[in-house]
């Protein structure tokens, strides 16, 4: 009798709307958008798990703060600034995963962190729209057993998740769901950083170059009024010195053909970039910059569609 007291007790409550039920739980999948300074495509998935993007200075770790979150969790390629997160008392957690899908392996280990780790959990990639949302959507299929694949996937849609990343949208498409006992046999171990080295590490410096350029080119091919620092011809200089260095390595000789010539066709596309933006009268060039920056962003755009965004 005590029983089924209390299931009708429940179900009276949570249709007099006295029983609240978290967001990002079975029931509502629509994950919440959170605003907050220096936080950028914030979710709340539940009341333990948050995804966005890379906190923005000071102001963006004090947001975190403010929102209570505990462990902060990067699947990004670039080094976390734990030297930050210290300064508010959070702990920084490294696991970086590409665009081409998560590995079995990655999904189990962050499923371990989400369940061990110090709560409230916020998962960041660099923008937040694409790798930090799917290890997010990844790490709940995990820990709550009430959360669903298409649940997973509501939060990739409202992250804004580009169907061309077709391995992140198949890592969740076909997620088995781990058992508790496999989920424990994983070693909780999990370090502030983790170092990209080679290739890994020369993508990470072009997309951080390749944003500055965002930047500028924005400003009208001039350094933005809140990025004084962001001079045109420098770092597109750095883009083609990162380009110069990537097709040194030797792993690059082992890549397919195709492969090396779209490499090559970005570098000479960011060298004349840099020509051009490196006159003394840059204005006058703007047509041709913006040109060859389109150029350079189809190239790279076939490139990643071939042999990065893709299992």
């Amino acid at each position: 009798m005590q029983r089924i007291f209390f299931a009708w007790l429940g179900a009276t409550l949570v249709l007099n709307g006295l029983l609240l039920l978290p967001r990002g739980s079975a029931r509502d999948p629509t994950p919440e958008k959170v605003t907050a300074a220096g936080l950028h495509n914030v979710f709340r998935l539940s009341a333990t798990l948050y995804s966005g993007n890379s906190p923005e200075g000071s102001t963006g770790f004090a947001s975190l703060k403010k929102l209570g979150i505990k462990t902060i969790l990067s699947v990004d390629g670039t080094q976390p600034e734990v030297a930050q997160a210290r300064k508010v008392g959070l702990r920084y957690v490294h696991i970086p995963i590409g665009y081409n899908g998560i590995t079995r392996p990655q999904a189990l280990l962050l499923g371990r962190a989400v369940q061990t780790l110090p709560t409230p959990i916020y998962i960041h990639c660099h923008h937040g729209q694409h790798r930090g949302p799917t290890a997010a959507a990844v790490a709940q299929l995990c820990c709550d057993e009430q959360c669903r694949i298409e649940d997973a996937l509501a939060l990739l849609r409202s992250a804004g998740t580009d169907p061309r990343y077709a391995g992140l949208f198949r890592t969740i498409r076909e997620f088995k769901r781990p058992t508790a006992e496999e989920l424990a046999r994983v070693p909780a171990h999990f370090p502030e950083t983790v170092k990209p080295a080679g290739v890994t590490q020369a993508m990470v410096a072009i997309d951080h170059h390749w944003d500055s350029l965002k930047l500028i080119r924005a400003a009208g091919w001039k350094p933005p009024a809140d990025h004084p620092d962001l001079v045109p011809a420098q770092e597109a200089l750095q883009l083609v010195e990162t380009y110069q260095e990537l097709r040194r390595l030797p792993e690059i000789t082992r890549r397919p053909k195709e492969f090396q010539r779209w490499l090559a066709d970005a570098h000479s596309q960011a060298r004349e970039l840099e020509r051009v933006l490196a006159k003394e009268k840059p204005t006058l060039e703007k047509e041709k910059a913006e040109r060859l920056y389109r150029q350079l962003g189809d190239t790279c755009n076939q490139c990643h569609a071939r042999y990065r965004d893709v299992p």
